[in-house]
């Protein structure tokens, strides 16, 4: 290349270029990126998040579904209380 090519290449690089030469020299190659996991990795990986997370919300419909169970249970305890402490004229024994 002769000096002109050169000093024209140079000039090119610097205007349309949008790397500097030491951010183009750290772009990873396809060497650099074997070790990282495949496609195929990643969705297995994915499969076994989705996996968990559905576990998860399972387990806590199950927490809720018991909740209101207990909750309906104390409503109607709570009625024959009232209805027993009625029948016996005993007031209101518990006032919360």
């Amino acid at each position: 290349m002769t000096a002109l090519g050169r000093q024209r290449y140079n000039l090119n690089i610097k205007y349309f270029m949008t790397l500097t030469p030491e951010q183009f020299n750290k772009l990873a190659l396809k060497e650099d990126l074997k070790d990282f996991y495949t496609k195929v990795e990643m969705d297995k990986k994915f499969d076994q998040v989705l996996i968990s997370n559905d576990k998860l919300m399972k387990k806590l419909d199950n927490i809720e579904h018991a909740f209101v169970s207990n909750l309906a249970a104390h409503d109607r305890f709570e009625k024959r209380l009232v209805r027993i402490e009625k029948h016996l004229n005993l007031g209101i024994l518990f006032d919360y």
